[in-house]
């Protein structure tokens, strides 16, 4: 294969700039856009939000979600009068804004509470078969695989499942697996108070596997590696308990 690679940077606003195959592409027009959606490149770290993202309640969304799907089903051509059919669009509606994305709303974060490391475990700790269920923000189709998490306290510790509440929060909204990882890896910074910090997540994308190419045998694994798991072999011990 000759295509160049993907190349991505952060430029001062926390924004990547693609540079795909070695063109630089403008921020306008649909080749832009199919680029980027094709390819499963991010454009931010951070979740893409309107700064009004949380104006309407959750009651609210569900009604104009219910709607615009009702509409959509129409389209398509479905018979909304059949009993299958009939609650459709308020079941999407209410997993939707309840349920699959619930991980928009700031109000869901998980309280984190972390304790003093008093058995003074220097050891790496790892936790790993996170399941990991998120949506593409690509094409809206299933994520899903596993995550796995290694820290070296800091002189405090997290409970185990509060791991496993962070990882479904950052998964729960439409997202490329890049950004995930960062997120998670982030936040667990942030909260363990240290840089010691490894991430990683293999997954498979129903977007490769149900369209496109269609190959559901791949899956895709990215990783987040700082602090103590830069050093090679922190990182070959992480590895070896994760056994991939």
């Amino acid at each position: 294969m000759n295509e160049k690679p993907i190349l991505l940077g952060v430029n001062g606003n926390g924004r990547m700039n693609g540079k795909l195959n070695g063109h630089h592409h403008s921020h306008n027009g649909s080749d832009h856009t199919s680029d980027i959606g094709d390819m499963h490149v991010a454009t931010s770290i951070d979740t893409p939000l309107r700064k009004d993202a949380f104006d309407l309640s959750d009651e609210e969304k569900v009604a104009i979600i219910e709607e615009k799907f009702r509409e959509i089903l129409t389209t398509l051509g479905m018979d909304l009068t059949d009993d299958s059919l009939m609650g459709t669009p308020h079941r999407v509606a209410k997993m939707y804004v309840k349920e699959i994305f619930y991980g928009l709303n700031p109000d869901n974060k998980p309280k984190i509470s972390v304790f003093d490391n008093k058995f003074k475990y220097k050891e790496m700790l790892v936790e790993k078969e996170i399941q990991v269920q998120s949506f593409c923000e690509h094409h809206f189709l299933p994520i899903v695989g596993r995550a796995h998490v290694g820290y070296v306290s800091n002189g405090v510790v997290i409970g185990l499942s509060k791991i496993n509440r962070i990882v479904d929060y950052f998964a729960r909204r439409p997202q490329v697996q890049e950004r995930l990882t960062v997120q998670i890896a982030n936040e667990l910074k942030k909260a363990l108070q240290t840089e010691d910090i490894a991430v990683v997540i293999d997954a498979k994308h129903m977007c490769v596997s149900c369209r496109g190419i269609q190959d559901d045998h791949s899956s895709t694994v990215t990783a987040e590696y700082s602090g103590k798991f830069n050093d090679r072999a922190t990182r070959e011990e992480f590895l070896k308990y994760i056994r991939l």
